[in-house]
């Protein structure tokens, strides 16, 4: 099992960027495929972008395509979600989390098929003038 750490967010103004990181407690990501979500207030959970292990096939929301991406570094053990030209609707807290080995690249990850002592505390996002 691994469980998760989420760092990066913060306050920022329409239009901005900003880079969040997934890094686990201890042991390695090498395995796991790694889901990106967000849960804005009174609105379920979603998923927003994944990437696998090994080939590195990566899924996202349609709402984030090409303004999100989602990246890995196996030697820093850490995988990253780009976030540009944010929107007000971004707005929510940020989670990642991990699922054994793939994940799809026909679109977002789904929550209930990602280990759940895996999940972080999460990261919020404020995208706000």
């Amino acid at each position: 099992q691994v469980q998760l750490v989420e760092s990066g967010g913060g306050l920022v103004q329409p239009g901005g960027s900003l880079k969040l990181s997934c890094t686990p407690l201890d042991g390695t990501l090498d395995f796991f495929a790694i889901g990106w979500f967000r849960q804005a207030p009174g609105k379920k959970r979603e998923g927003v972008s994944c990437i696998s292990s090994g080939d590195d096939t990566t899924g996202y929301l349609d709402s984030v395509k090409g303004r999100f991406t989602i990246s890995r570094d196996n030697h820093n053990n850490t995988v990253y979600l780009q976030m540009n030209s944010l929107k007000p609707e971004d707005t929510g807290t940020y989670y990642c989390a991990a699922k054994y080995y793939y994940c799809s690249g026909s679109g977002p990850p789904n929550p209930n098929a990602y280990l759940e002592p895996s999940w972080g505390q999460g990261t919020l996002v404020t995208v706000s003038s």
